[in-house]
């Protein structure tokens, strides 16, 4: 045996190290290596071969089931896929399909709601979301993205979510969240959690693919709650997967939505992002409707809440 085994061992015992995860010292067995994975209570073996024709798998049966095997899994096949020598953007992310692609938007606004949307997509519908150029919706502009967004309503024929927190909501949402010493990351693993459930309703899908922003166990437990059972993959970049882009696309197309019918609401244009020329907006906002309504329309924990009330 070459030391392929011993390297990719090597790899992993990183990837968990880095998620606090506990690994013991290889030990060697027929055609590779095992070696034994451990949180504070809870622990699987994991196995690495190399068989006769030189290629190098891991065996993760040894880890039984539930939301710590799910965790491992993914946490170091998503690494791995993400880290691939061949790093260009297709073939980091060519993974099998179908697949629940999921995204969100309005993080980063100030204004307007928080969306999370998933899409399901097959190989057939992949060629076509390809053929009308769907991609990540943060390279593409805003008209183009209200023409894309029923193009993929059509290709994906209603296996799809879009889950909209309001603003109100998710100001409510996010103090309940602090309370319990949890953060935003809690609240988006929420969203994408629901949306995958909601199209696991529609149609069976072994693997769901997201961007890489959270501890992926949360999205796990929140599914298998509710008896849903799914292989979960985050990584960097994941909008360059078609699933993915496509659901960015839906997400987006929410917030703009939302966000004008607000301005129409409110009387006043509400713009996108955390500039300067929101927190000029949101004091005018408050001169017209008090400041009581501001949570309506937007997210107060951001930095700009208290740039507004600092004067």
């Amino acid at each position: 045996m070459n030391n392929r085994p011993q390297e990719l061992y090597e790899r992993i015992r990183a990837i968990l190290k880095g998620n606090d995860i506990n690994t013991s010292d290889s030990v060697l067995i027929d055609y590779g290596l095992q070696f034994t994975i451990s949180t504070f209570d809870w622990s699987g073996v994991i196995r690495i071969y190399q068989n006769k024709k030189g290629v190098v798998k891991i065996d993760y049966s040894q880890l039984g089931v539930g939301a710590n095997a799910t965790r491992i899994k993914t946490l170091i096949e998503g690494d791995l896929i993400a880290n691939s020598p061949d790093t260009s953007n297709k073939k980091r992310v060519a993974l099998e399909y179908p697949l629940i692609g999921t995204d969100e938007s309005g993080k980063g606004d100030y204004f307007g709601p928080l969306v999370s949307a998933g899409a399901y997509v097959d190989e057939r519908s992949a060629r076509d979301l390809t053929a009308y150029g769907v991609k990540d919706s943060k390279d593409l502009a805003d008209s183009r993205i209200l023409e894309l967004a029923p193009k993929i309503v059509q290709t994906c024929k209603g296996y799809l979510s879009v889950i909209e927190i309001s603003p109100d909501r998710y100001n409510n949402l996010y103090e309940q969240f602090t309370k319990e010493g949890k953060n935003l990351n809690t609240l988006l693993a929420w969203g994408h959690a629901k949306a995958i459930e909601e199209i696991l309703a529609k149609v069976d899908c072994k693997i769901a693919l997201a961007d890489q922003f959270a501890d992926e166990s949360f999205i796990l437990s929140k599914l298998q709650e509710r008896g849903r059972h799914i292989r979960l993959i985050q990584m960097h970049k994941a909008e360059q997967n078609i699933a993915v882009a496509a659901a960015s696309i839906l997400a987006r197309e929410r917030f703009l939505l939302k966000l004008s019918r607000l301005s129409d609401e409110y009387k006043i244009e509400l713009p996108k992002g955390a500039s300067e020329k929101v927190i000029e907006t949101a004091k005018k906002f408050i001169d017209m409707h008090g400041k009581e309504k501001l949570r309506n329309v937007a997210k107060l924990h951001f930095r700009s809440t208290k740039d507004i009330f600092k004067d």
